[in-house]
């Protein structure tokens, strides 16, 4: 079974990371979707879009990437969660995105677990040596 996941980021960034996936996995596109929230956007009325999207995919679990914790996307999103069939992990980039999609047929709870690892595993810093090293 496979996971939809579901990007509700400000806009345009949830299009754009879904771009990202489907650079990568074009065979995803059925179950990698987005919600760009605009400025000004209504919370109730981004809450009916995303509950939309979701009940368009059928799919058996969610799991829900924002971008900012405590930001509307989030809030929205937040609104969503039912703790067994839709999660929540905030902070998406897209090393987790990729993880995210790439496991997507792993029970929820262990992709919740991917996804996050992904995330954090995905930030680095760059240095001179492993700069010059790469470039050889």
């Amino acid at each position: 079974m496979k996971t939809c996941l579901l990007l509700i980021a400000h806009a345009p960034l949830a299009s754009a990371l879904r771009a990202c996936a489907l650079h990568v996995f074009p065979e995803c596109e059925p179950e990698v979707l987005a919600l760009d929230v605009p400025a000004y956007a209504q919370p109730a009325e981004m809450r009916e879009a995303a509950r939309a999207l979701m009940e368009r995919t059928r799919a058996a679990q969610v799991l829900l990437l924002s971008d900012i914790a405590g930001a509307t996307p989030c809030n929205v999103a937040q609104g969503l969660i039912d703790g067994d069939r839709v999660r929540l992990v905030t902070g998406v980039n897209v090393p987790m995105l990729l993880r995210a999609v790439n496991y997507r047929e792993e029970p929820l709870p262990q992709l919740v677990e991917r996804a996050l690892a992904g995330g954090v595993q995905g930030i680095t810093q760059g240095t001179a040596a492993v700069a010059a090293c790469r470039s050889e």
